[in-house]
């Protein structure tokens, strides 16, 4: 039994609305397929809604594909099932020394081999890894507040002070001390326009792009070394607040975001991201106009260059600059993604 999945409401109608509204809460238990052009989509897809007679439900992709339909390439359906991906989340966490062998997750109605699959397509790494990773978390967050290395190590689960110094300096570079920087956090969020990746800490949000990107390493390395703190999975208040941002936004329900930032660049960085954040939802504006605001208006490549690494997708938005012929110009994140989200915001502002 998924213990993470929602209860489906009854009736075409109820269903209907579900992705009328963009209600990203039955993402990966409930797909529409639709008879006219032979495809299904997820919750929250910014293609356009077909009629109601047009619709088939599906709670499955096995389900959907069974029944004649490709998956979407604007929300990818097919990517991964976000709610077995929590499961096993809650299992580590709630549980991190369980070693999670097939015969464990057979017994709460797992597929091992998809399991598997599923979770390193989506961290990188295998479920041991990342248990490792968040028992050096807590262990990290303990000592940050001044907490003792031997409460650390009970904290992270090890019997041997040894074997936990061991395994704290080959993750951090550093043996154990008390008041060593609390880590950021890394963890990936579902959008109807793909994954991305938020890494926050308990104060705010540093880094938040799709992970299909390009650079998207070079983002990832520079904050890394800019920070100088370890980068390990896991979740603040902060990553909590910004996927129930994203999931408003998406539904055309939210136009201003209210996470608290950390952005780290030069002064000149600086005020193009500031720029950019005044320019309203639903409207855009050319590089030249993006330089004359900052006062700089010889200096378009230059604002350019830092519209496209501000490292806060969205929340700084980057998308909204587009080129003096009216052409949407470049984006990392790719121009099908940029006009995606230039009609979403022209389509919400309409509404309000």
């Amino acid at each position: 039994m998924d213990l993470f999945k929602p209860t489906l409401p009854i009736g075409a109608n109820a269903l209907y609305a579900i992705f009328r509204d963009g209600e990203l809460t039955y993402d990966g238990h409930l797909y529409i397929g639709v008879k006219t052009t032979g495809i299904f989509c997820r919750p929250g897809c910014p293609a356009r809604l077909p009629n109601p007679e047009n619709c088939v439900y599906c709670e499955s992709v096995a389900e959907a594909l069974e029944a004649g339909f490709r998956a979407c390439k604007r929300c990818h359906p097919a990517g991964g099932n976000y709610g077995l991906i929590r499961q096993l989340i809650t299992l580590i966490e709630e549980e991190p020394d369980l070693k999670l062998t097939g015969d464990v997750l057979a017994k709460r109605g797992i597929d091992a081999s998809t399991a598997r699959r599923q979770f390193l397509d989506r961290f990188g790494m295998s479920f041991a890894d990342y248990a490792r990773a968040r028992r050096m978390a807590l262990a990290a967050k303990t000592l940050s507040k001044g907490g003792s290395v031997i409460a650390a190590q009970l904290d992270a689960g090890f019997d041997s002070p040894s074997g936990f110094r061991t395994a704290y300096a080959k993750t951090f570079g550093v043996a154990p001390a008390k008041g060593k920087p609390d880590p950021l956090y890394i963890d990936w969020l579902e959008t109807p326009m793909g994954r991305m990746i938020a890494i926050a800490d308990e104060a705010a949000l540093y880094l938040l792009e799709f992970t299909d990107r390009k650079n998207m390493r070079r983002q990832f390395d520079r904050l890394r070394k800019v920070q100088g703190r370890p980068v390990l999975p896991g979740r603040t208040e902060i990553t909590q607040k910004i996927e129930n941002e994203l999931a408003a936004y998406f539904a055309g329900k939210l136009s201003d975001f209210q996470i608290p930032l950390a952005t780290s660049g030069t002064d000149f960085q600086r005020s193009t991201w500031n720029a950019l954040q005044t320019i309203p939802h639903g409207q855009t504006r050319s590089y030249a106009q993006l330089a004359q605001m900052i006062g700089k208006p010889k200096a378009v490549r230059a604002v350019a260059s830092a519209n496209a690494n501000n490292g806060l997708a969205l929340i700084i938005p980057c998308h909204r600059v587009i080129g003096s012929d009216g052409g949407l110009g470049g984006y990392a994140g790719g121009l099908t993604r940029k006009r995606d989200l230039l009609d979403l915001e022209a389509g919400s502002s309409e509404k309000t």
